[in-house]
């Protein structure tokens, strides 16, 4: 097996085998070879990488922290099951500029030194192959590579066919702690809801979620002393978009109608933000009146009638049968008695 063949398949295990494993309040990454997709955590956040590298090197694995005026360099041993772990502890995160930091693990390989290095006294980046006091690239200081530019120069440089060294990569973005809380809009006495934000804090981080009616407050003596609050902590939990999220529940059965004012702070990382909502009356449901329309046997009317109404006129009761007979009869006799 050549040297190149034999470097590829180192390039392949160390790879694949670099990502960091979340312990609490810790950033997470997939592994890869790109600085493509990084996500954003806050100050105060640490960073742990896992992975395997195999041979054993004497030497251990050098790894390279790289951003804009920034360059980091250290030492991590690989354990006697080929597994080695790095940390970013809080303390150091703490003092990152907010950017986009570059994590390169080289490999020193076969011959147990790494041919690529860095000399900060200078800012240069040497090629050891190349002999003593030829630099390839200036990563710091006057005319200095930055950020993207510099990570690129820097795996260009190992990645040379006449480099045995192997390397892998990953990245991520440092941002000032937030904690933003999404539009909760109005909910009604006895409502059960749910207040939720994003955060650019890691997985694993504790918020504080405070909820307190905005008639509370002791220094008005005119305030009748009722008011509403709920209280309670939640977890961080993994987002997409580069930020993570987190959900507080609510059940608004005590509470009673006010404006209300949530603050969301950090428990162990210096975050807050704040945010209101208003708890209105319950609306109470009246049932609607039953109107009852008579109906009618005949064809209804499809126009207004433009007659005017007129009295009725009187129906005299018919006279009894009787009776009628009789004035006939006086009527033929007078007839007959006048011939």
């Amino acid at each position: 097996m050549t040297n190149f063949s034999i470097r590829q398949s180192f390039f392949l295990l160390i790879l694949f085998a670099i990502l960091v494993i979340p312990p609490v309040s810790s950033l997470t990454l997939s592994p890869g070879n790109s600085f493509a997709g990084a996500p954003t955590i806050a100050n105060g956040d640490p960073v742990y990488i896992h992975g395997i590298a195999t041979g054993q090197p004497s030497a251990g694995l050098q790894v390279w922290l790289i951003s804009k005026n920034y360059v980091k360099l250290d030492i991590v041993q690989v354990n006697a099951d080929d597994t080695y772990e790095y940390e970013l502890k809080s303390a150091d995160t703490q003092l990152l500029a907010p950017g986009q930091y570059f994590v390169l693990v080289q490999h020193p390989m076969e011959n147990g030194g790494f041919d690529i290095y860095y000399d900060s006294t200078s800012g240069k980046v040497f090629n050891r192959q190349l002999g003593t006091g030829t630099s390839i690239f200036q990563l710091t200081g006057a005319g200095g590579l930055q950020n993207t530019d510099g990570a690129n120069a820097l795996m260009l440089a190992i990645n040379n066919q006449n480099i045995d060294d192997t390397f892998a990569t990953t990245s991520f973005i440092i941002g000032n702690p937030t904690a933003i809380i999404n539009p909760i809009g109005n909910h009604a006495v006895g409502d059960r809801f749910t207040i939720n934000g994003s955060t650019n804090l890691a997985v694993g981080n504790t918020l504080n979620i405070e909820i307190t009616s905005s008639s509370f407050n002791p220094t008005q003596k005119v305030q009748n002393g009722e008011f509403s609050a709920a209280a309670g902590t939640v977890n961080v939990e993994q987002g997409t978009d580069g930020f993570n999220h987190w959900s507080f529940n609510v059940d608004a059965s005590t509470f009673k109608p006010d404006e209300y004012i949530v603050r969301v702070s950090g428990v162990t990382i210096d975050v807050s933000g704040s945010s209101t909502f208003n708890i209105i009356e319950k609306s109470i449901v009246v049932p609607a009146s039953t109107t009852v329309t008579p109906t009618f046997s005949g064809p209804a009317s499809t126009e207004p009638s433009l007659i005017s109404p007129t009295k009725p006129a009187t129906t005299k009761s018919p006279a009894p049968l009787a009776g009628l007979i009789g004035i006939l009869c006086i009527m033929i006799i007078a007839r007959q008695t006048g011939k």
